[in-house]
């Protein structure tokens, strides 16, 4: 049986979705952080996706709608914050240098994921928590997604009291 999910929780996964790719792209592109919003709000960038396929191979699909206020405020979070969000990072990190050495897009998803967790109090740290291990499977194999999670709920327990 297929799970309902409603039209605003899909837009709202879509902005998270776009606010990783976009928080990357702030980060490794000549583009300031207007111009990456503006691309992404315009869907000039982050509008389609490779989506793999055991009998047909790669593929290119056309994602969904996301909520574009939420992707905003998502991405404008990040970059004012990105300095508090990445040394709580490696305050909570075993390694204190294992964030400078992870995969950037791992870097992008936690960034987005901690921001979520420390200022979205009016979403319950559970579903924030299952939305980005949800994306980190998109990316990555099963080790990082059970990584994040451990490492999101860890936060979690800290900053949602």
């Amino acid at each position: 049986m297929a799970k309902f999910v409603s039209e605003k929780i899909r837009k709202k996964s879509g902005a998270r979705l776009a606010a990783v790719q976009a928080t990357y792209m702030t980060a490794f592109s000549d583009l300031s952080v207007d111009e990456t919003i503006e691309d992404f709000k315009s869907g000039d960038i982050g509008r389609y996706a490779i989506e793999e396929d055991a009998l047909s191979g790669e593929h290119t699909v056309e994602l969904e709608e996301m909520d574009q206020a939420y992707f905003e405020t998502l991405v404008r979070g990040v970059q004012q914050k990105k300095q508090e969000l990445e040394n709580a990072l490696r305050t909570y990190l075993h390694d204190a240098t294992a964030y400078d050495h992870m995969n950037a897009t791992m870097q992008a998803l936690l960034l987005c994921a901690v921001y979520e967790l420390g200022y979205s109090t009016d979403i319950d740290a559970k579903v924030i928590i299952q939305e980005y291990v949800d994306l980190a499977y998109a990316f990555f194999m099963k080790n990082e997604p059970k990584m994040i999670n451990a490492l999101l709920d860890q936060i979690a327990k800290k900053v949602r009291i």
